[in-house]
């Protein structure tokens, strides 16, 4: 789907949620849209304001939280310890992030049956929902990499 009809989508699925969607809202969710890589708020702030000049850190996070809350993006977290978000799809989907440039996919499907069952027997708990990240390079990464690496040969 194209970014400004995401961006229709979900600012109507915000109103309807009895969330206002003002401009600096608009802003954070375009941004989210438009970027292939996860950002931070920091980035998400910068790139706002290119929209927004007025728009705060402080309407960054609060939109976020709403986002996130609405299934309009996901917090990813970054193998630094920090964590930024992106664009969420529907339903039940995981993430591999690239450590280079922070691109993010999303895919579906996880067998963790068996994991989970040994969890459970062996700490006694009950595991209601999981959240799965992958890390590494993407192909573009390892590519440069290699041209890299031959240009340095």
């Amino acid at each position: 789907m194209p970014a400004a009809d995401l961006v229709k989508t979900w600012g109507a699925r915000l109103q309807a949620e009895g969330y206002r969607l003002t401009a600096q809202r608009r802003a954070v969710l375009q941004v989210l849209v438009e970027s292939a890589a996860s950002l931070s708020p920091a980035e998400i702030l910068q790139r706002a304001r290119q929209h927004v000049p007025e728009t705060g850190l402080v309407t960054v996070y609060r939109t976020l939280e709403v986002l996130t809350t609405c299934g309009a993006a996901r917090k990813v977290h970054r193998p630094d310890g920090c964590h930024s978000y992106a664009p969420a799809s529907e339903g039940h989907m995981h993430h591999i992030i690239c450590e280079r440039c922070r691109a993010v996919l999303e895919f579906e499907g996880c067998d963790l049956g068996t994991l989970f069952k040994t969890v459970q027997r062996r700490t006694g708990y009950k595991v209601q929902a999981h959240w799965l990240e992958l890390f590494g390079l993407c192909p573009a990464c390892r590519q440069k990499g290699m041209r890299d690496k031959q240009i340095h040969k």
